[in-house]
This record gives structure tokens, C-alpha cells and sequence, in this order.
């Protein structure tokens, strides 16, 4: 029989669970996707039912071989990736959770995180994770389960329960309840794991009061970490690559060398800086993050992060009512009149990084009597590129040496992917502000790329990371191509509009 030559990559999303299978050149053979539940039980809390989740990954699993032709057999390695941060505890007997999954999102421990933030820990928490001390991360997550299912704190000590990230809990259910594991970068967005020495930090499990036999094995992102029950797909398949979303995404987009940055435009953006072995400690309210693990050899990044970017364009549509369809934006940018200077400061949750600002709200500069559609589009649209060029400018200020690196680095080129990555005016006008290239891929579905990559890898069907730039493929680049005048005026311009929106202390 020949060798299995094909690789599952389940990407596991906030909405929606999808599977995709790659043949051994990581093209993309077959794929199929299945949205679920969202859950608001109370405001600023969201969760999601764990069987839900669960269901739509096996039966996209299921459903992504069968489209492909092929069999369990035909399947060399599994890779997964999944939504960070959002925490689940489960009984390690039956399996099933004591709780909905709380997701990243969800704010319910922001009393609790003040009260540790007042009580002078941050400096703790951020030199031992690179993290700020805040409900997006799992630390706080899982003590309030612990402390609000009743019973949960004497089984968790008891070691009865488990706790893992979305990774872990599906990695269980696929091994049938064997495996009790998750990877570097999974557990460096927990606020518990130590990512200079790569283990679970004692006394910051003692600060959030964890009992450590919750805590699963940290394993490198690439690894053998399991095989699947023979009765899920019809034979036993290893699942040999796990990584957080936006870590997978730094992965597929094959960034690699020290210096080289990627940003994904979803809902949000995300935007990583690879700074090689040495983490960074950030002076500009950027996180330091483990980007990937292989071998054991940790690799670092910078991350920060923007709240609203697609979303931007979705308030066009549905709060606004002046488009249909995302796709028109561009269009409708296109045409707007360039003597307006109409800005858009989408701080309708707040600003994230590098400005933090939770009390900011939206607001627009620039309106006249002739400003419409048109320019609201545009100035929507260049909200994102303001934001990115805040991000960039941030992470050259913290890791300098990061322009200096091979040509690839942070002040050389950008790698982008997710949704709002296929318009390209916004693409174009992100280069112009940049006036940095920006490169879109061939294969826009970076994230479940990085995983099915991490598989094969482990795998022996992908070469080493030195060499997977050569499997990376061009779609476009983006060159800047406007005046440094314009350029300079436009910045100016958005520069004073946030300071107008930045909340008074």
C-alpha cells in the first residue's frame, strides 16, 4: 500500500470550525466548514458549548476526506489550530466539561484582573509571560470556574478535571481521552507559563490560585502528539502539529528569519514580528509572545493587536446601511474626492495597541456638506492602514535591529492574510502609508497552512523552515507609490484625530 501522502489541518475559529485537506506540495485538495452557537449569558460575557464545537469539527473532518476521495488511511498527520485563549475544563473520566467554554473575548474577570493589576503583580506577570494582566488570557478564566462550579475546586485539586485551550480539549477527544497535552504557543497566552524557561510558573499559579494538576504536558508545536480513535475516521491517524491562530498564521505566511512581520485582517487584526530566540520586552504596550517551538528551541515575537478592522467595514454596511456587500468598498473608496481629509478612529470598543484605551470611543474628522458614502468608505477603509502603520511604527521602536535583518525586516515588507487582505485598494493604500511592500500570498488560508506545514513536518513530508520559503507563493505585491508630501500630511492628519478621540484621564 503506499505511504499516506495527504495532511488534515483542522481550524478551529471563534464562529466557525473548519477542515481542510492538503496534498504533500500543501495545495489545498478539499475543505468544508460548519459555524456554531455564540453564547452572551450576561453582558461582556460570551461562551460557547463545547459539544458544538466538538460535532463541527468531526464532521467537517469527516466531511473534508470524504470530498478529497480518500481515506483515514491516506492521511499521514493531522495539524491543528484553534482560537487562543478561550478555556475549557473538563472530567478527565467522562470527558465532558463542567462548564461552556469561556472565550477570549469574554470580560467577566475584569474586576479580578484590576484588583491584581492594583495590587502591584503586572510586573510579575509580564516579565514571566509577556503578557498583560487582563481577562483576554485563560489564567483568570479557569479560576472562575473553579471558584463558581460548585465543587470544581476540590475535584481540580483532587486532579479530576483537566484544563486546556480549545487545542487540548480536542487533541483529548481525538485520542478518546489519552492524550492530555497542548504546545508552546497555546500555553504562552495563558498567563501562567513561564516562556524564558518554557514550563508552567509556580508562583504565578499560586497568585491565581491553580491547582497544577489542571495543567496539560507543553509540547513542541511540531510533534507526535497522539493518534486519533481508530473509530472517529476509520484508522488511527496521528495528530502531529498543533499552534495558536495567529501563531499558525506567522507559520504559513513562512516568517521565519528574525524581523519579518505578518498581519492578519479579520474581525480584528493581529499583527506578529518574529524576533528570533531573545524575547522582547516591550516599552510600547506590545506583548512578547512565543511565536513557535521546534525542536525545543523556542522562537519569539512581538504582537499587537487592533480591535477593529473588518469590523470597520461591517459597521458600514449594517450600522450605516451605505453598502451591501464588503466588496463594494473599494469601489466606492476609489471614487471618493481626494480634497477631503475624512478620518475614521474606530474606537468602538476602545484602542488597542500601542494605545490601550479602553474609554475611547469612534468618531469621524473632516466631515463637510459633500462628504458621503464614498468617503466614509475610504476613510474606513484607511482606518485599518493607520492602525497597521501604529502597530509597525510601535514594533520597530522596541526591536530596532528589525529593518537591519536580511531585507526582511520589520521596515522592509509586510506579509498580509484574512479577509479584508483580497481588497486591493486597501491593500494599495496600506503600502502608500506604509511605504513599506506589502505582499498578499497565493494561498489566503494562511492559518490552517501553518498547521497542516507543522504536521507535515513533523511527518517527514515538509522540508525544514529554512527551506519551506521555497513552498511560499507571491499572489501580488503592493509597491508604495505615493508622495512622501501626501504621505507625511495624511499621517499628521490621523495622528491629531486620535489624539482628539484618546480618553482624559
Amino acid at each position: 500500500m503506499a505511504a499516506a501522502r495527504h495532511i488534515l489541518a483542522i481550524d478551529q475559529g471563534t464562529t466557525s470550525s473548519r477542515a481542510i485537506v492538503f496534498d504533500s506540495s500543501l495545495t489545498p485538495v478539499a475543505s468544508a466548514q460548519r459555524e456554531f452557537a455564540q453564547h452572551f449569558p450576561a453582558s461582556g460575557w460570551v461562551e460557547h458549548e463545547p459539544e458544538d464545537i466538538w460535532d463541527s469539527v468531526l464532521v467537517t473532518c469527516r466531511e473534508a476526506i470524504a470530498k478529497a476521495g480518500l481515506g483515514a488511511a491516506d492521511i499521514a498527520a493531522i495539524g491543528i489550530t484553534n482560537q487562543r485563549e478561550t478555556t475549557l475544563v473538563w472530567d478527565r473520566k467522562s470527558g465532558r466539561a463542567i462548564h461552556r467554554a469561556i472565550v477570549w473575548q469574554d470580560r467577566r474577570t475584569a474586576p479580578r484582573c484590576a484588583e491584581l493589576v492594583a495590587a502591584g503583580h503586572e510586573a510579575l506577570v509580564a516579565a514571566r509571560t509577556g503578557l498583560r494582566i487582563d481577562p483576554y488570557f485563560s489564567a483568570t478564566k479557569i479560576a472562575w470556574m473553579l471558584d463558581n462550579v460548585p465543587g470544581a475546586r476540590r475535584r481540580a485539586e483532587a486532579g479530576e478535571l483537566a484544563f486546556g485551550t480549545i487545542d487540548s480539549f480536542l487533541l483529548w477527544r481525538l485520542t478518546g481521552g489519552v492524550v492530555h497535552a497542548t504546545d508552546a504557543t497555546n500555553a504562552s497566552r495563558s498567563m501562567i507559563f513561564d516562556i524564558h524557561r518554557g514550563v508552567w510558573d509556580e508562583e504565578l499559579l499560586a497568585l491565581f490560585d491553580i491547582p497544577a494538576a489542571l495543567l496539560p504536558e507543553v509540547k513542541d508545536c511540531a510533534a507526535l502528539f497522539g493518534e486519533t480513535d481508530p473509530e472517529l475516521f476509520g484508522a488511527a491517524i496521528p495528530v502531529r502539529g498543533i499552534a495558536g491562530d495567529q501563531q499558525a498564521a506567522t507559520i504559513g505566511q513562512a516568517c521565519f528569519a528574525p524581523g519579518m512581520v505578518k498581519s492578519t485582517y479579520g474581525t480584528g487584526c493581529f499583527a506578529l514580528l518574529n524576533t528570533g530566540e531573545t524575547p522582547v520586552a516591550s516599552k510600547h504596550r506590545l506583548l512578547s509572545t512565543i511565536a513557535y517551538q521546534l525542536d525545543g528551541q523556542r522562537t519569539y515575537a512581538l504582537e499587537g493587536s487592533i480591535f477593529i478592522a473588518g469590523a470597520a467595514v461591517q459597521w458600514l454596511r449594517d450600522g450605516l446601511g451605505i453598502i451591501e456587500d464588503a466588496s463594494e468598498t473599494g469601489a466606492l473608496a476609489r471614487a471618493a474626492d481626494p480634497a477631503q481629509e475624512v478620518y475614521l478612529v474606530p474606537a468602538f470598543v476602545g484602542l488597542g495597541a500601542p494605545h490601550w484605551d479602553a474609554k475611547a470611543r469612534g468618531a469621524m474628522f473632516g466631515l463637510t456638506r459633500n462628504s458621503g458614502p464614498r468617503e466614509f468608505a475610504r476613510a474606513a477603509l484607511e482606518s485599518v492602514c493607520y492602525q497597521t502603520l501604529d502597530l509597525i511604527e510601535a514594533m520597530h521602536a522596541d526591536w530596532p535591529q528589525g529593518g537591519e535583518s536580511a531585507g526582511q525586516g520589520a521596515r522592509s515588507v509586510l506579509r498580509v492574510d484574512g479577509g479584508m487582505a483580497a481588497s486591493d485598494w486597501t491593500m494599495q493604500r496600506l503600502a502608500d502609508l506604509l511605504d513599506l511592500p506589502v505582499d498578499r500570498p497565493s494561498l489566503h488560508e494562511t492559518t490552517a497552512l501553518g498547521a497542516a506545514y507543522l504536521a507535515g513536518l513533523d511527518a517527514g513530508l515538509l522540508p525544514e523552515p529554512d527551506r519551506f520559503a521555497d513552498l511560499w507563493r507571491l499572489e501580488r505585491r503592493f509597491t508604495p507609490g505615493m508622495a512622501a508630501s501626501e504621505r507625511h500630511r495624511k499621517i499628521d492628519g490621523w495622528r491629531d484625530s486620535v489624539r482628539r478621540t484618546l480618553s482624559v484621564a
